[in-house]
């Protein structure tokens, strides 16, 4: 089954999806924040995005939805290519690990 999420009806629709790639980065998190709440004043309402710049940074980052950018058709598949050259190139290091391991168990 999978999860679901429910949005009142009286909130606005959340422009962008977890785990999407922006130009900030990629989006872990986001919360709404109501017209007449606390945190509205203070930083606007609407949806706030928590964002890390990629998926091994320790850093994290907040922008309102209006302040978030997506990646062009051609940016989204350059970012994802090179990530999967550098799985590739993680899965032939392994594959070479594991005939290095069973070679030296066949000679010893």
């Amino acid at each position: 089954m999978q999860p679901v999420i429910l949005i009142p009806k009286h909130w606005e629709y959340p422009r962008f999806a977890l785990e999407e790639r922006t130009k900030q980065g990629i989006i872990i998190g986001f919360e709404y924040y109501a017209k007449d709440s606390f945190l509205a004043e203070r930083f606007g309402n609407g949806w706030r995005y928590s964002v890390t710049p990629h998926k091994n940074s320790e850093e994290l980052l907040h922008y309102h939805q209006e302040q978030i950018q997506p990646l062009s058709p051609e940016e989204l598949q350059a970012q994802i290519t090179a990530e999967i050259d550098a799985h590739q190139q993680q899965i032939d290091i392994l594959r070479q690990q594991l005939t290095d391991v069973a070679g030296g168990y066949t000679n010893g």
